[in-house]
């Protein structure tokens, strides 16, 4: 800790492994749709390297990350050692503060490893999205300049070495470090998940000992020059449609939104945190790495993706108390746990985000995975990414049906189409501004004007705050379907149809019509060993709902299409429909 000042150190041992006082909330000024997150817990002004130093110094000896598939189990004191030993490497290639890394990989040792390293060297991970394909990943590596590309060789369908070998061929003939490709101009470097040498390329243990005492006597003297509002992290948001935008992150932006998300789930160095969720995502990376090294906890990784069997095993065998997930891998889970039980009692708390939780889905977990203590979060990666959560002890009613209070040191306005905040309990567009609203969108100033107007990060989603300051997300401002000048917000007919009991999950979303302007769609899918109609959808809304918000038509699938996150993606399902009608 030789380089951390008492003001520091102060800040972490207040803040980042605990703290006696009570977060206190704020309702809704004046009747209006806006509030204030409390400032009882101070921010803290430091980097991500004085994070995991303070971690070091507190729980060497601890758990600090467990990756089942793999088999490797690293102590807080393991971890430190391998990212100084990484950050050595990184610096032999000749990379320098500021410089771009891209990450390209599912769940993996070597993916913690890259982005603490990179952090400590002040070199921005870029993170790539493991479903990326040949025009995406050229488009990430070239917007963002990446000098060095840390990768698997292969993950599921996707062949990664393949795909950057189309994409510059010219690594078949240049030595290691020296790579100049046409279409890949800034990449110099490229590092493989891999025993097997690959011409043109570092494997990551050749990485890994590439640094020598001369690296190693610079890794402090280039921490000295790292400032927590130093950009960190870029993290391509998965819009849909245009190319995607590069949210770019801060030290001071992301640290701090990991304490206050598992400050809510009261997290503490006794904790054994399961992430299943990807670590290319602000999930897995900031609320899940970040959040758990804040605290001295264990992450455990169950494997490289999510699989429900392999999640549980890991839940159960390393006692974890902690799970993070979206709602359909929650589902997944109860799903597997009726065919095969699990001893889960070691199960307290969570995070539940990503996508809306159906509230059956929120009630299973609570009873049958033992997690009583489960939250929701609400943000984006702009943010953070959170915004709201709820709280371990609010009422059941509210942990199921909103996305809980305003998170510390935020500012919340729900505004109309004119810009003016609505009255308490009136919809309208969620904007946040606070240390979590990002840097911006790297190098592109005109979308990032766009998006944050007076620092406020408008954030497309319409959402309903009521008189205690509890928030509701009902729908995107253009996933609204307006049929006959009726406004539906898809989220509130998915609820009802979730109650169905042949019903695992449900989209709703509108598709074009000569009539009323939009109709109401949706696609389902049935619970394993169920038989599932579209009539029985049909006469469960009869009379139950109002006619028009009843979809006209149903179509019951056996899969959704999702990002790799776990966002549905309306899009592909309104453009299918659309393309199966004839419309």
């Amino acid at each position: 800790m030789s380089i951390l000042n008492e003001s520091i150190a102060g800040q972490l041992s207040n803040f980042a492994f605990g703290s006696e006082q009570g977060e206190e909330t704020s309702a809704p000024l004046g009747g209006t749709s806006y509030v204030k997150g409390s400032t009882s817990l101070p921010l803290a002004y430091i980097t991500i390297p004085q994070l995991m130093r303070e971690a070091v110094s507190r729980f060497g000896p601890r758990d600090a990350c467990i990756f089942s598939e793999q088999g490797e189990r690293l102590s807080y004191y393991d971890l430190d050692r391998a990212i100084d030993e990484l950050a050595s490497g990184l610096l032999a290639l000749g990379l320098e503060k500021g410089d771009r890394v891209g990450i390209w990989s599912p769940n993996r040792l070597e993916w913690v490893l890259t982005q603490f390293a990179t952090a400590r060297i002040g070199v921005i991970l870029v993170n790539i999205n493991p479903a990326y394909r040949l025009s995406e990943l050229e488009y990430a590596l070239n917007k963002v300049r990446c000098k060095a590309i840390v990768m698997a060789r292969a993950f599921k369908s996707s062949n990664y070495l393949e795909m950057l070998s189309t994409l510059a061929p010219e690594l078949e003939d240049c030595h290691p470090g020296q790579l100049i490709s046409t279409k890949l101009p800034n990449l110099r470097s490229v590092i493989v998940m891999d025993d097997d040498v690959v011409p043109g390329t570092y494997t990551f243990d050749q990485l890994r000992k590439l640094g020598g005492p001369a690296q190693v006597l610079r890794l402090p003297q280039i921490e000295k020059t790292l400032s927590p509002d130093d950009a960190i992290n870029v993290q391509f948001t998965s819009g849909t449609t245009g190319m995607p935008k590069g949210a770019t992150l801060s030290h001071y932006n992301i640290i701090n939104n990991a304490r206050f998300v598992t400050e809510r789930i009261k997290l503490s160095e006794n904790d054994r945190l399961a992430i299943p969720v990807p670590l290319y995502h602000c999930f897995g990376m900031v609320m899940g790495v970040l959040g758990a090294v804040s605290k001295g906890a264990t992450m455990v990784f169950p494997g490289e993706a999510f699989a429900a069997e392999q999640a549980l095993n890991a839940l159960a065998k390393e006692k974890c108390t902690a799970v993070y997930g979206v709602p359909t891998m929650f589902v997944a889970m109860l799903e597997e746990l009726e065919k095969n039980p699990r001893d889960l009692s070691s199960l307290r708390t969570g995070v539940m985000a990503g996508a809306p939780c159906p509230v059956e889905v929120m009630r299973r977990v609570n009873s049958e995975m033992n997690m009583s203590e489960v939250t929701i979060c609400y943000g984006m990666t702009e943010t953070s990414p959170v915004s709201f959560q709820s709280f371990v002890n609010d009422p059941t009613e509210k942990r199921c049906e909103t996305v809980g209070r305003v998170h510390p040191h935020i500012e919340v306005k729900v505004v109309d189409d004119d810009g003016q905040i609505v009255p308490v309990g009136k919809s309208g567009e969620l904007c946040t501004r606070g240390y979590s609203v990002m840097k911006g969108y790297w190098e592109d100033p005109e979308k990032t004007s766009d998006s944050i107007i007076d620092g406020w990060m408008h954030t497309g989603d319409l959402a309903v705050i009521d008189v205690e300051g509890f928030c509701s997300v009902v729908g995107r401002v253009k996933d609204m379907i307006i049929r006959g000048g009726e406004n539906i917000y898809p989220r509130e007919v998915e609820e009802y149809l979730m109650r169905h009991p042949k019903v695992s999950d449900v989209q709703v979303f509108g598709i074009p019509d000569g009539k009323f302007g939009e109709e109401v769609c949706s696609w389902a899918i049935a619970k394993t060993g169920t038989e599932l109609t579209e009539e029985d959808l049909k006469s469960f809304c009869k009379g139950q709902i109002a006619h028009f918000k009843v979809p006209k038509h149903i179509r019951v699938v056996t899969e959704l299409p999702m990002t790799i996150t776990g966002k549905p993606q309306k899009f592909v399902m309104r453009e299918k429909m659309i393309e199966m009608l004839g419309l």
